[in-house]
């Protein structure tokens, strides 16, 4: 028989992710962020192969971030709203995590698999900074996949790309509940 964690079933059931733009200081400090990333880590990795890396962005950082969001956009032609978003993104955050996937060659293990699991960190690390208590938000945008920002910004190879920024703070306002996936329309069973 199995030993069911019905806590943790129902914070699967009934997490919700926070607007990035909702969220404030303070953000977790070193210490408490430390078991949120250790968490991340145990996510899916077929193979052992840990194809990702995490990258902690706070101050400065994410300044800089920002700043360089607003440099490409324009060299890029965007328009003005999408160059805000990006630079919103980094310039009123307290601290985001990248997640970059990293893949790593292998005879065995397929590189979407890897990319599968860098997602699988992505929402590990969301759903733990939830379960601790802060508000979080996976976010990506434009920027993450414009290879001058993140070959500058983040100092990613070639073979890596951003799998997404997690961001965690302080929760100011909860957002609404959402309309959720029709389980009826979604879920296929097939016994043959």
């Amino acid at each position: 028989m199995p030993t069911p964690n019905p806590a943790a079933l129902e914070f699967l059931q009934t997490r919700r992710s926070r607007p990035a733009k909702t969220l404030v200081a303070p953000a977790p400090t070193r210490a408490e962020l430390e078991p949120l990333l250790q968490a991340a880590l145990r996510s899916p990795d077929h193979g052992k192969l840990e194809p990702w890396r995490l990258i902690v962005l706070t101050g400065a950082g994410l300044d800089r971030l920002a700043t360089l969001a607003q440099t490409r956009g324009a060299a890029l032609g965007m328009d003005d709203d999408k160059i805000i978003k990006a630079h919103a993104q980094f310039a009123n955050a307290d601290l985001a995590v990248a997640v970059i996937e990293a893949p790593v060659i292998s005879e065995k293990v397929p590189e979407i698999e890897q990319t599968y699991s860098a997602g699988a960190v992505c929402l590990q690390l969301l759903n733990a900074a939830l379960a601790a208590g802060w508000g979080a938000n996976w976010l990506s945008g434009w920027a993450s996949h414009d290879r001058a920002f993140v070959e500058e910004g983040l100092d990613l190879t070639p073979r890596e790309k951003v799998a997404g920024f997690i961001h965690i703070g302080t929760e100011k306002i909860a957002p609404p509940e959402r309309p959720r996936p029709d389980m009826e329309t979604k879920v296929t069973w097939q016994s043959q």
